[in-house]
This record gives structure tokens, sequence and C-alpha cells, in this order.
């Protein structure tokens, strides 16, 4: 499962010829262990309120997300996947909202899928205290967020981490892809953090040494994540950048341009994948296929909801029309009244 997205990633990037390879082969064993085994969502509906949200931080590494995507069963065909990179294509060099299926958030400078991702968390403890009553837990759900070393090195991490730590958001789990990589070589000449360190001081649950190679080991590691009730978690995964390479796998070289026409055959080699460019088996299809088991998730939650909604007929009417984006049907009075209330108490403070 996670060759096919080495696979993909490598071949996406060497017909576009250019984007990110290393990235989505190295952590495409972590993507297994969350997408295939703790990740709720529904590949037909990637609006459904009570999924999962994930966040791709490191978003130079899309073609990781657009593989998961694909493989998962979204409205992703292998003829955009062909097309990454290209003019109009629903596969852009970064993920971008309302492009692609099941994109949550745009994301290329470092750090700020973090910081959306910290603010899909908020989203969800402030929904939940709303709408939530004793029997129905309508809103209920995590925020995933892949991130690297050099989301880690941006300030708004800093910034986001502590408050994440601050209002205790529980329901965050951050995966941080620590390969000592960049675009410039190793990091360790400029990126000397104590992360766990750095981590625990903000409030967080720290999972570290976790071999981002062991689909078994990141998928315990989840599971420890996923029981904190007090503590967002992050999760350092080791990796090879570029992992299956032979030449350029753990080396700046897999980082941000093609492999190359021979070093793909010889990754390929390697990785025992005999299939062709943009070839993927039936049995792995099978396997990753996410439409059945998330057409069953969203189904037990729409009964729950429509419980939920006999019980308490308003509140279920005002989630719905949160859920839809949509301005309350007075809030052109509301409006009026702020601007109103500002105008009479004629402050003179600048940033009132």
């Amino acid at each position: 499962m996670a060759n096919a997205i080495r696979a993909l990633a490598m071949d996406a990037v060497q017909a576009a010829n250019i984007g990110h390879p290393g990235a989505p082969m190295g952590m495409a064993d972590i993507a297994v262990a969350l997408w295939s085994r703790h990740l709720r969502h529904n590949p037909a509906n990637p609006h459904w309120a009570n999924r999962d949200r994930f966040v791709l931080s490191n978003g130079h590494a899309s073609m990781l997300h657009y593989a998961l995507l694909h493989l998962t069963g979204y409205d992703l065909p292998m003829a955009e996947i062909k097309r990454f990179r290209q003019l109009h294509s629903k596969t852009p060099g970064h993920p971008e909202v309302d492009v692609t299926p099941g994109i949550e958030t745009t994301t290329g400078p470092l750090g700020q899928g973090l910081g959306n991702a910290v603010g899909m968390a908020l989203a969800e403890k402030l929904l939940a205290a709303e709408f939530n009553r004793p029997g129905h837990d309508i809103v209920d759900h995590h925020t995933y967020v892949f991130m690297g070393d050099g989301c880690m090195m941006e300030g708004i991490s800093h910034e986001v981490c502590a408050l994440a730590g601050a209002w205790k958001l529980n329901k965050l789990v951050a995966i941080y892809d620590a390969n000592g990589i960049s675009i410039d070589g190793q990091v360790k000449p400029w990126y000397i953090d104590d992360v766990r360190g750095r981590f625990v001081a903000y409030g967080w649950n720290v999972v570290d040494q976790v071999d981002g190679h062991d689909i078994d080991v990141v998928d315990a590691a989840i599971a420890e994540a996923l029981k904190s009730s007090t503590r967002p978690t992050l999760v350092i995964c080791k990796t090879i950048i570029g992992k299956g390479s032979p030449n350029r796998g753990g080396t700046s070289k897999a980082h941000g341009e093609p492999l190359g026409v021979e070093e793909i055959a010889l990754t390929r080699k390697a990785l025992g994948w005999e299939h062709l460019a943009f070839e993927i088996p039936a049995d792995i299809y099978a396997a990753w296929d996410a439409k059945a088991d998330g057409a069953k998730l969203e189904s037990e939650w729409t009964t729950e909801f429509a419980a939920y909604e006999k019980g308490h007929p308003e509140l279920a009417k005002e989630f719905v029309r949160r859920m839809a984006g949509e301005l309350p049907a007075n809030f052109a009075e509301i409006a009026a009244d702020a601007v109103a209330a500002a105008h009479d108490k004629a402050e003179t403070v600048a940033s009132r």
C-alpha cells in the first residue's frame, strides 16, 4: 500500500518535471497507518460534518495527499494525477481548497497548515461544547496534521502550538516527519531544537522515537495519541526522505526535483514494484478503498443526528445552518446594531 504512494509520487513529479517526491516517499508508511486504520472520512462526501480533518502542513508534499485521495476513492481520477502541476488540473503543486475534493485548506507556506489545524481543532471543541447534549455527541472528530522540519522552524509553529496546549485541544494530533533533510541539505547546521522538550513545555503529550517506516509502530503511536483527554499530541516519526530510492534516498536530491528516469527504474526494482508508470493493481485499490467504510460511518452519524434533531430541533436547525456556511436570517439587523453600538460608545482607542 505504501509503495503505491511512492510510485504515484515519483511518476507524477517526473511527468511534470517539477515537484517534491521525497516527502511523499518518506511519509508513505505513516500515511498508511493513519488513513487505513484511524482516519474517519467518507470519500463520497468530503463535506460530511463529523469527518476527521486532515491537513498537510508541508504542502510541497502534495502528491502524498493526492495519492491518498485517489487511492481511497475520492473524485480524483488517475487522469488528474497524470496532470500534476498542470494549468487548470485538480492537482496543483500545493494543495488548494475548493480545487481538489477532500482538501480541507490551502497549504504551502511552511507552518501555515499547522495553524489551520489548530483552528480546526478549536472549532471542534467549541462546536461540541455548544451543540452536544447528553447521549448525543454530534460533534466528535479529530484533526490530524502532517508537518516537517521546515514547519517546525517557522515562528508560527511556536505561536499556534503554545495556544493549542493552553486550550487543551486533545483532539489535535500532529505527526512530525523528522527526516532531518531540507532542500539545502541536512538541517543540523541551523536546526537543533529539543523538539520533545519544546512541546512538553507547551503542554503537549509527546510520543517520540517512532520508526516512521514501521506501520504497526506508527499505528500504535497514533492510538496512544487518541487516548489523550487533556492535551494535544505530537508524534515524532524518524523517516528517510525519498525512501526506496537507492541513490537519492536520505539526501536533499530527493527533496525538490524529479528523481530521473534511471533512478525511478532503480527505485521500482528496490521496492519490488513491477508495475508501469501510473499503474496500480486491482488488489492495491481494493486494500485502499474507503468508500464502503466511509458511507457506513456517515450513515451511522446521520441516524444519530436524526435522533438529536427530534430532541433538540432548534439546536439541530442552527447546526445545519452553521455547517452550510449561511448567515443568520437577521444578520443585517445584527450588523447594524453592532455598528450603532460602536458609534454610541464613541471610543477614541484605535484598536477597539
